[in-house]
């Protein structure tokens, strides 16, 4: 099972930009699903956004157009452009590996705040 370690969360004002990154402890194949949720007090665990190797990517409705996910080699990233207060939460990155059962990261807590 791969480790994962989350980088680049933070303070910023609504309207501002962050990019949270999420490295993997050794080299990775055969990613099956890789991905990040969010977690917000008093909110139920929302998947954000999600990757499948050799498919388009999918984005939750609350994060569409704002967000986008990509990876380069060992590394899945999160662009958040346009944040908002809402979008202040824990978030946690994941990998579905063949074989393997799923690597979470710890959390990076992103808040949008003036």
């Amino acid at each position: 099972q791969v480790q994962l370690m989350e980088s680049g969360g933070g303070l910023v004002e609504p309207g501002g930009s962050l990019r949270l990154s999420c490295v993997a402890s050794r080299s990775v194949r055969n990613v099956m699903l890789s991905g990040w949720y969010r977690q917000a007090p008093g909110k139920q665990r929302e998947r954000v956004a999600a990757l499948t190797y050799g498919t388009a990517p999918n984005y939750a409705a609350s994060v569409q157009g704002r967000f986008t996910i990509s990876s380069d080699k060992d590394t899945l990233y999160l662009q958040m452009d346009n944040l908002q207060p809402e979008d202040t939460a824990v978030y946690y990155c994941y990998a579905q590996i063949w074989n393997e059962n799923a690597s979470w990261g710890q959390g990076a807590q992103v808040t949008v705040s003036s």
